[in-house]
């Protein structure tokens, strides 16, 4: 029987940790006193566009109320979100930003391809901004579409200081539209951010207000019986973590906002019926991932992080921190419509109308259930197969290395017979559960010319093996050596100093198609600082994340996938990558660490790239969150099967358990910053890359 199981820069002496923590003056913002008149909600003011190419940006304090209570946060020219910036391509932009804080600042300008000295991160780029000076960033404009700006000081970029950059192209703008409008989503807390980190230190769960109760157990007993749900529990609690651990920080303290109006200030939009209306989405946000759509109105994506795309129509798209996309949409009739943005884990949600009248509204939806994570989210799930009539396959070619820890306990073996596994490599594959198999009728089977080195610990209790008569394991090799593949730790470079990370130079697969290389997690992965590993990641292109795999079936929505983006132009850089860097998001949710390949940045050395190189990246998520990763100075270009019109994203994010892979031409001198977008993530899963 068929089971599943568901739940369903140039600075070498500043610190590496300052360019988030800042200094300890932070702090006090949330301390300043409370406005007498804060019992109410103010309206919040919509950020004005400031248009050309010369700019004077004013960092300072601004009291907001959000929630009933006034809080004070950091903002620009006195709004949050800061103005929206209006670029012209083939411009030079000179912004002179001016700090009235009682700290230091910066203002970095996302996914803006530019000198490393322009970049403003403080300890790479620059020095950052001290208190009453003002610094001026001056940089050529080489690219068009939606992007957007926020500090990388301390958690400044959570108190509000982030907006938003839209760059008119040069050429005429492939995207027709009547009307243009930004949209900004972020969280807002009236807690300090530093409080939030300090509470999620002390118990990553804090914010997770959905934990599992004694009735839930008793409804997975129902479901499964004692003994699976004991077994599954105690894979949960042996690694420490919650199938509910969505988002580390919740609707419990934050209120999303669309361009800075909470869902009661209900940010409007106007429209004609007839006309052709682009949304440009920006997820501002510090830690929160949003699910978007507009019920009754189809989105046409045509432009993922200010890249014009092959158009792509869809009723809902998630957008990681950090990405944006830009949609269009065409009502037809006159009524309102709500643009809903439910966060990942359904604590919340942004919203605004889009409607042809002001006095106009539409129904705001309830938000789509809360998912719960899956052993398909540890890398991990095998459960469910159904591996009958698999009579006759050949695996004589596999490398079956590293395949420890699967649990297959589940399978159902029967019709096997006649299967020729002669010639695999099992290296590597203790731990694994077999316990459950049914493997009836696999008579016949060719196991002749197995190597099962290293096979120890593998668990065949509970199989039952009748009829299995007539398999042929004559040729097995000893169980002792393993193979992971050929790497090193420097990709062949080692001159270039400092690296670390897993590196191949052979067998690289074309570019455009992603890796077929062995997954390979360091001796650094053994840790304490590291929970759990992936030895079977999924593959993060097709999967549309947690909490939207069903959307389709279950309400009939098409969701976007990575794999539905085709660059609107060819690719430019068409060589294939010399080297591969294979890098493990790592952390351990109990103790909130978080790194890559075990190591936090304040340990890590930089990753060398020799200028002009073209490299693959594959990011291996060993985690159970959701990390949009951030790569600054270079464009990250994602591998979707097609070499021919190989999207340019300078955020992507990587599924839970899941592994994705993208391009990257080191093009740009200097030092720069790669790193989780996830604000409470970023003291550790940081990396600095370096060009020379």
């Amino acid at each position: 029987m068929n089971r599943t199981r568901e739940p369903q820069i140039a600075l070498p002496a500043l610190s590496r940790r300052r360019f988030v923590t800042g200094v300890a003056a932070g702090a006090a913002l949330l301390g300043m006193p409370a406005g007498a008149n804060s019992a109410v909600p103010r309206a919040n003011p919509t950020p004005q566009t400031l248009r050309g190419n010369q700019f004077d940006l004013h960092v300072n304090y601004q009291p907001v109320n959000f929630t009933g209570r006034e809080r004070t946060a950091v903002a620009t020219n006195g709004s949050v979100p800061g103005p929206i910036l209006r670029w012209k391509e083939g411009e030079t932009v000179t912004l002179n930003v001016t700090n009235h804080l009682a700290h230091d600042t910066s203002i970095h300008w996302h996914g803006i391809i530019l000198p490393t000295g322009m970049d403003g991160v403080p300890g790479l780029s620059f020095n950052g901004i001290r208190p009453g000076e003002t610094f001026t960033y001056q940089f050529e404009l080489n690219q068009s579409g939606t992007y957007w700006y926020h500090s990388h000081s301390d958690f400044q970029e959570q108190q509000g200081h982030y907006g938003s950059i839209v760059i008119d192209p040069a050429e005429p703008d492939p995207v027709a539209c009547d009307r243009d409008y930004v949209v900004i989503l972020s969280d807002w807390s009236d807690e300090s951010p530093h409080d939030i980190y300090a509470k999620l230190k002390k118990e990553g769960h804090y914010y997770n207000r959905r934990r599992r109760t004694a009735g839930d157990l008793w409804d997975e007993i129902r479901q499964k019986g004692v003994a699976q749900t004991w077994q599954d529990r105690k894979m949960w609690n042996e690694m420490r973590m919650s199938d509910r651990d969505i988002s580390d920080v919740t609707g419990y303290t934050y209120t999303y906002l669309m361009n800075g109006q909470t869902p009661d200030g209900n940010w409007m939009a106007q429209f004609k019926r007839g006309e052709k209306v682009r949304l440009r989405f920006i997820n501002g946000s510090a830690m929160s991932i949003f699910d978007i759509r507009i019920p009754g109105l189809k989105m046409t994506v045509v432009a993922s992080d200010g890249q014009n795309i092959e158009p792509v129509t869809v009723d809902e798209f998630r957008i990681g921190v950090a990405e944006t996309y830009d949609v269009v949409v065409e009502p037809v009739d006159d009524r309102a419509y709500t643009l809903f943005a439910q966060t990942i884990d359904r604590s919340g949600f942004a919203r605004g109308t889009l409607t042809p009248h002001p006095e106009l509204r539409a129904e705001v939806p309830a938000m789509d259930y809360a998912p719960v994570l899956t052993h398909r989210d540890m890398g991990m799930d095998h459960s469910g197969h159904n591996m009958g009539g698999m009579s006759g396959m050949d695996h004589s070619d596999h490398d079956m290395g590293n395949m420890g820890g699967m649990d297959h306990s589940d399978h159902d073996m029967g019709n096997m017979g006649g299967m020729d596994h002669s010639g695999h490599d099992m290296g590597s594959m203790g731990g694994m559960d077999h316990s459950g198999h049914d493997m009836g009728s696999m008579g016949g089977m060719d196991h002749s010319g197995h190597d099962m080195g290293s096979m120890g610990g593998m668990d065949h209790s509970g199989h039952d093996m009748s009829s299995m008569s007539g398999m042929d394991h004559s040729q097995h090799a000893g169980m002792q050596s393993g193979n992971a593949g050929q790497y090193s730790l420097h990709g062949g470079r080692p001159e270039l100093g400092g690296m670390q990370g897993v590196w191949f130079t052979d067998g690289l697969v074309r570019a455009g198609h992603g890796s077929n290389s062995p997954i390979v997690h360091l001796p650094s992965e053994y840790r304490y600082g590291v929970d759990m590993r992936s030895e079977m990641p999924g593959n993060g292109l097709n999967d549309p994340g947690i909490g939207l795999r069903d959307h389709d079936t279950r309400y009939g929505r098409r969701v976007l996938t990575y794999a539905d983006i085709r660059n609107l132009t060819p690719t430019i850089d068409r060589r294939e990558p010399t080297r591969e860097l294979q890098l493990h998001l790592t952390g351990n949710m109990h103790r909130y660490m978080w790194s890559m390949d075990g190591i936090k940045f304040n340990d890590a050395e930089p990753l060398m790239l020799k200028y002009g190189e073209r490299i693959r990246i594959t990011l291996v998520n060993d985690t159970m969150m959701t990390h949009p990763i951030h790569l600054h100075g270079m464009w990250s270009e994602l591998e979707t099967g097609d070499s021919e019109y190989i999207p340019r994203k300078h955020t992507i994010i990587v599924q839970p358990g899941s592994k994705i892979s993208y391009l990257v031409t080191a093009d740009a001198y200097g030092r720069w910053a790669y790193h989780c977008h996830l604000l409470y993530h970023m003291p550790g899963m940081f990396r600095e890359v370096r060009v020379v």
